[in-house]
């Protein structure tokens, strides 16, 4: 939302004055739009979302009174400020009850239309973000950031960098726990939309019966209980990234309506008729099999193959081991409640390593975040890790160690730069010298 320009829509029926209104308010970060009726200006706000409306209450094609209501209808977040002649301060007073932000009486003064303008403009802002921060969520199951050097996450990188620019759906695949929501922050973050809102949601978490209303909005009296209209996720997101977490789970009658709004960029919320233009860039993540789910009548085909225009499969953390040593530290690091420095000797890294990780990297978190708790000065040993870790490492006929692992990462490191030692080194952050000293270390090993 920082790189948004504020938009200001003038409905007056006097050329004279929007032309004015138009050169006055102009700024560098604001663009003006004008509408000379009802009608006009209603089609204009059904296709963007403006933060401030100037209105005339008296209009050749209806009353201002009733326009307000329309406009506050159709977009709860848009300020408006009331132009009135000086016969109509009542009805001005009345268009405040209804919801008008303030009001400003002809011949107005341009100074101080310019200050209520800009005061309406933050608290629509302001209005906006508090919707914002409902809707979102801050995932804080795993690591924000990608933390490994194993190919596996390289390639991973290597995709998002290809595909953040794109403006394409993605579909992000992989385990619960996999890391999928920090693919999608990292694709938001690398794109032209990372200044405006990345709205979160996690479609488990949708009732069935008012999915389609948390999604595309409703009008009142759409439905029992809809006693006031109110926008959907997929207003909050224009301009912006629309996450859509484990999109398996969203009922196949929403699935239908959320294909036509990827072919159009156009949606109606329950209950209207009229369509809203929305300029949104989709992401989706699920762990289950969609192209199971679509033989099995779960999922529709056309709203598969649109969502999987690029996929990216997150792999398990069984499937790039090589990465825990780092993973832990970056833990130990981030969930220190007082800055504390935790170590784990090397016994309970054994453990962490011939561990298989069922929930991932969201499970590896918890461990530590029990560890922690449980370490004696900073010590993480054996004790402080849970049953299923000790038990797994000691029917593990795995002779995987941290050593093992170090020695596996740096030959593949040293294969993927083609024996090249002074990259190998940069790219393990460590020194050409100890990268030598732990090379001779392994071959004498095997000597």
């Amino acid at each position: 939302m920082k790189n948004e320009k504020s938009l200001i829509l003038v409905i007056d029926d006097e050329e004279s004055i929007r032309r004015l209104l138009q050169k006055e308010l102009a700024a560098k970060r604001r663009e003006i739009f004008t509408a000379a009726g009802a009608s006009e200006a209603m089609k204009m706000v059904r296709n963007r979302s403006f933060d401030v409306i100037i209105m005339d209450l008296r209009l050749p094609d209806t009353s201002g009174l009733d326009l307000l209501i329309k406009v506050r209808d159709a977009s709860p977040c848009t300020e408006v400020v009331m132009i009135t002649g000086h016969g109509d301060i009542d009805t001005a007073v009345e268009a405040m009850k209804l919801g008008a932000y303030d009001f400003i009486a002809k011949p107005f003064n341009l100074d101080r239309l310019d200050l209520l303008v800009e005061k309406a403009h933050q608290r629509s802002r302001l209005s906006v973000e508090n919707r914002l921060l409902r809707h979102s969520a801050s995932y804080d199951q795993g690591p924000v950031q990608f933390i490994g050097n194993s190919k596996a996450l390289r390639d991973i990188q290597f995709l998002i960098d290809k595909v953040a620019p794109a403006n394409i759906p993605v579909l992000i695949t992989g385990e619960s726990g996999a890391g999928k929501d920090v693919v999608a922050h990292a694709i938001h973050d690398r794109s032209s939309r990372a200044g405006n809102p990345m709205i979160i949601k996690n479609c488990a978490s949708l009732q069935k019966e008012l999915a389609r209303s948390e999604l595309f909005g409703h009008a009142k009296g759409s439905f029992t209980g809809a006693g006031e209209s109110q926008e959907g996720l997929m207003s909050f997101a224009h301009q912006g990234t629309l996450f859509l977490d484990e999109i398996g789970e969203l009922p196949l009658g929403v699935q239908a309506s959320l294909l036509r709004l990827l072919e159009t960029q156009t949606y109606r919320r329950v209950g209207e008729k009229e369509e809203r233009r929305v300029d949104i860039r989709f992401l989706f993540a699920t762990n289950r099999n969609l192209a199971e789910e679509v033989k099995e009548g779960r999922f529709n085909e056309a709203f598969y193959h649109r969502i999987n225009v690029f996929n990216i499969v997150i792999p398990s953390l069984c499937e790039h081991k090589e990465d825990l040593p780092l993973l832990v530290d970056y833990f130990l690091t981030k969930l220190s409640p007082d800055g504390t420095t935790y170590r784990m000797v090397q016994g309970a890294m054994d453990c962490v390593l011939r561990y298989d990780w069922p929930g991932n990297v969201r499970e590896l978190r918890n461990v530590m975040e029990r560890s922690i708790i449980l370490a004696e000065n900073g010590i993480i040993t054996k004790n402080c890790l849970p049953h299923e870790l000790l038990v797994d490492a000691e029917n593990s006929e795995s002779s995987i160690t941290l050593e093992s692992v170090e020695k596996q990462h740096i030959f593949k490191m040293l294969d993927f730069y083609n024996g090249n030692r002074q990259k190998t080194a940069d790219a393990l952050g460590i020194s050409r010298k100890t990268l030598y000293r732990k090379m001779n270390q392994y071959e004498k090993e095997q000597a």
